[in-house]
């Protein structure tokens, strides 16, 4: 018999409030206990606008009634005024994910109903909060997702620049690797201003590619006429000012990451300092771009993507108390699911996208370098595949990022690309290697190794 101890608290609470959110409006629900007869709940449900002033109103009137919590749905953006709103009056808010609040098949579906039924199982304490980052991290986090956009959209265009070129046989992509190269973008200038002449237009070659002008020459020739020259020029006007706007993003985080400080002041739980400096405001001093630059020495993140990450998980690790929750709610870890006698794995789940992704990107660079975190992808790969190996990658990235994030002391050592190897229990490798010559049909004997005199 299993026994587990449970806390007293059972996350109920008295006074909730609950609202289900819409574009225009939000339907409130708040139930709180009965003044005279214990045990009785009393309940109001009304339309709330989502403008400001109506929301600041409903703020007062929750803390007169001495509201304890306020839940509501992730449902697209507009939550934000709601949450962001009620949060700076006071309120103790909770963001909930729509999937764990879906009420019971078979019943009405309504927004009254809806917000009755959130409010009921907030009270009840069958709600869990989802992660909502301080205003800093919100707005390094805007930041970080427009830059990507941005880059995703160039890169789009760039691909649109090729098309446009494949249309009016125009081979250039064949011969150069990179097209917005420095001989590349030269060639795209000069043909979207009108010139045509494919041997001009090899000259414009540098570096490498001046050895290439005849095949240049060749892959220039086509049927590029004035309209492809106009839509060049637009795509390539495009490809410029995302260009432009990426490097004012640029700068923007740059100058936001020097401002927003990890509040390492006791709210985390990395280990405390033993020396003279273990004061708040030594713990303060640790701004975003110095965890920044911690996580850069980590193989396969370089500065955008940890500022990618630190933007999507904060600067401040007491939300994730170990490293096992941290990479839980990334989704980079296989789902238990466990019936009678049987064990198996479900899929991790879809996660934080933005994270996700920049976790991939790194995982995937890590994969080609000659280091702990190389030689773990090619461990794996072997046996569980790519996607999974570098799923596998990702999370010992996220889980070094934890460390380095908590402990404001903790710095990145390569283990080296041999660790497996120098740890490998030497009975364990050969029984593993009898076996694989005993099922090739081969009889093995083991000696006792043998010494120099």
């Amino acid at each position: 018999m299993e026994e587990s101890r449970e806390d007293h608290d059972d996350g109920s609470v008295a006074r909730v409030a609950a609202i289900d959110i819409a574009k225009a409006s939000g339907m409130v629900c708040l139930r709180v206990p009965h003044d005279t007869i214990e045990g009785r709940r009393v309940q109001q449900v009304w339309t709330v606008a989502s403008t400001t002033n109506a929301i600041l109103e409903l703020g007062d009137r929750l803390v007169c009634q001495g509201v304890q919590r306020v839940v509501m749905e992730a449902t697209g953006s507009y939550w934000r005024p709601f949450f962001y709103l009620l949060e700076a009056r006071g309120l103790e808010c909770w963001l909930v994910n729509a999937r764990d609040v879906k009420n019971v098949p078979g019943r009405p579906k309504t927004d009254k109903l809806d917000a009755v039924w959130l409010a009921k199982l907030a009270e009840r304490g069958m709600v869990r909060a989802s992660f909502v980052p301080p205003k800093p991290v919100r707005q390094l986090r805007d930041l970080t997702r427009t830059r990507t956009v941005f880059i995703q959209e160039r890169t789009r265009h760039k691909h649109r620049v090729d098309k446009a070129l494949q249309d009016a046989q125009i081979k250039l992509s064949d011969v150069v690797s990179d097209l917005f190269g420095l001989s590349g973008r030269a060639m795209l200038d000069v043909l979207a201003a009108g010139e045509r002449n494919p041997r001009a237009l090899a000259d414009l070659a540098k570096g490498s590619l001046v050895k290439k002008k005849p095949a240049l020459a060749e892959a220039l020739t086509g049927q590029f006429e004035e309209h492809h020259g106009r839509l060049l020029g637009v795509l390539l006007g495009t490809i410029d000012h995302l260009t432009a706007q990426v490097r004012e993003l640029d700068r923007l985080i740059a100058d936001l990451m020097e401002q927003t400080r990890a509040p390492h002041d006791g709210t985390g739980t990395g280990p405390p300092r033993t020396d003279d400096t273990s004061t708040s405001s030594a713990r303060d001093a640790v701004t975003a771009r110095e965890l920044a630059e911690r996580l850069d020495a980590v193989p396969g993140i370089g500065p955008a993507t940890a500022q990618i990450i630190l933007a999507e998980i904060g600067l401040d690790m007491s939300r994730f108390p170990t490293p096992e929750h941290l990479v839980s709610w990334a989704k980079l870890c296989p789902r238990t699911i466990q019936s009678g006698a049987k064990n198996t794995t479900g899929p991790a789940g879809k996660g934080n996208p933005w994270l996700k992704g920049a976790l991939g990107e790194a995982a995937n660079a890590a994969a080609r370098t000659d280091t702990f975190l190389g030689a773990r992808y090619r461990r794996i790969v072997k046996r569980r595949g790519h996607a999974k190996a570098l799923v596998a990658v990702a999370r010992s990235i996220l889980v070094i990022t934890w460390h380095l994030i908590n402990d404001p002391d903790a710095r990145y050592q390569e283990l080296g690309a041999d660790w497996h190897q120098r740890h490998l229990n030497p009975a364990r490798k050969t029984r593993d290697l009898v076996r694989q010559l005993q099922a090739l049909g081969h009889q093995v004997t083991l000696a006792a190794p043998t010494t120099a005199a």
